[in-house]
Formats: structure tokens, sequence, C-alpha cells
């Protein structure tokens, strides 16, 4: 993480902006990337005056929505075989296991397993493509989408911000702390979020199919 926000540092802040949206919407689609560690270190750089929190919130929420969208298109056009290959391709984190577990909370949660999603890697990843896949309604997706996206980019990004100003005010002279602090800070600001999500972790995975029956019943009411 410190590696990385020394590599953005460097950069001009619009680069920084575009990086926060490019990183996070690709992931959102379904491709394996860090883009909470590219938040987290952003939203540190911005306690140290180098970009502004508001835009790394803006950059990070837009492509957390937008990402998400396109996904769900690319999961709706590309249905169950698309997940099969983006499977077959990342199988440490999409692999069949991961997918009936995402699937399961799906069945079980509905939507709500988009909005908490976006605060578990797994679901962060698979939430777009496989609510497309699924054939929930959009209109219910993009809701819990905006609010998921929302909520974790700003809240992410403001927190950090809001500590890591606060440890550089009282702490100058020790800024390695300040840095432990504003990360302690950050593990803290998701930790009922993750706490809720993990109920949407499944205990042993349901099949596949009766989770998919299971999503479409519960979409349609």
């Amino acid at each position: 993480m410190i590696d990385v926000s020394q590599w953005l540092s460097a950069l001009p802040p619009v680069a920084v902006y575009l990086i926060v949206a490019g990183v996070i919407g690709v992931e959102s689609m379904g491709v394996p990337l860090p883009g909470e560690i590219v938040l987290v270190s952003s939203a540190l750089l911005a306690a140290t005056g180098v970009v502004e929190p508001e835009w790394v919130g803006a950059a990070a929420a837009f492509g957390a929505i937008a990402g998400d969208s396109i996904g769900y298109a690319v999961g709706r056009r590309g249905g169950r075989p698309l997940l099969a290959r983006l499977g077959r391709r990342f199988p440490k984190h999409l692999g069949p296991a991961h997918l009936a577990r995402a699937e399961q909370s799906f069945a079980r949660h509905g939507v709500w397993a988009v909005f908490f999603g976006r605060f578990v890697a797994l679901l962060r990843i698979l939430a777009g493509p496989l609510a497309g896949a699924l054939h929930v309604p959009y209109r219910r997706f993009l809701l819990a989408n905006a609010a998921g996206g929302l909520v974790w980019a700003f809240g992410t990004t403001y927190l950090l911000y809001s500590v890591g100003r606060a440890a550089e005010h009282w702490l100058k002279d020790i800024s390695w702390a300040g840095l432990v602090l504003a990360v302690l800070a950050g593990l803290g600001s998701t930790w009922w979020l993750r706490r809720r999500a993990r109920r949407l972790e499944p205990v042993e995975p349901a099949d596949a199919d009766d989770a998919a029956e299971s999503v479409r019943a519960g979409t349609d009411r």
C-alpha cells in the first residue's frame, strides 16, 4: 500500500483520479484488480494535500457504479458461460466455488448482496456480471449498486482523509505513525459493514441452478 501511495504521489492529480476510476471500474466489471488498495492509497494522498478528497471519492464512486453497470450488461448478454470463462481465467479468484458462494448470496439476500458486496472482495468483483447473468431487474440492481458505491467510495475516502489530517496535525514529527493510524482507521471504517457482509457468505455452497431460480423468484416479487 505504501509503494502504491508513493507511485501515485508522483503523478498529476487528474491522472490519480483517472487511475482510481479506471482500476475500480475494471475491477467492478469482473476482473480481479486491487481497487480497494488504490482507493485507500489515494485517500491517504488527499490527507497530505496531493489530491482533493471530493474528487477521489467521486472518481471511486463513478468507477464503482459505471463498472458494475457495464459488468451487469456483459453478464446479462454472456450469461453463465461468461462466468464460467472468467472462472477458468481467474481460478484463484473466480473459480466454481467462488461463483457458487456468490450465487447463494444473491439467492438469500437479493439486491442487498449488491449493496454489501461492495465491501466484500469476492462480491465486489462478481456483483455486476452475476446480477446480469441471473437477470436481476436492472432498476433494483442500479439502486443498490449506486448506494453501495457511494457509501463505500465517499465513506472510505473521507474517513481516511479526516484521520490523516488529524494525525498530521498532532503527529507532525512522526509521519509513519500518522500513516499507521490512517490505515487502521480505514480498516475500522469498514469493520461493521464487513461484519454485516459476512452474513452474505454461506456456510455450504448451494447448487448453482437452485440458487439462480431462487434469485429469479425473489426479484420477481
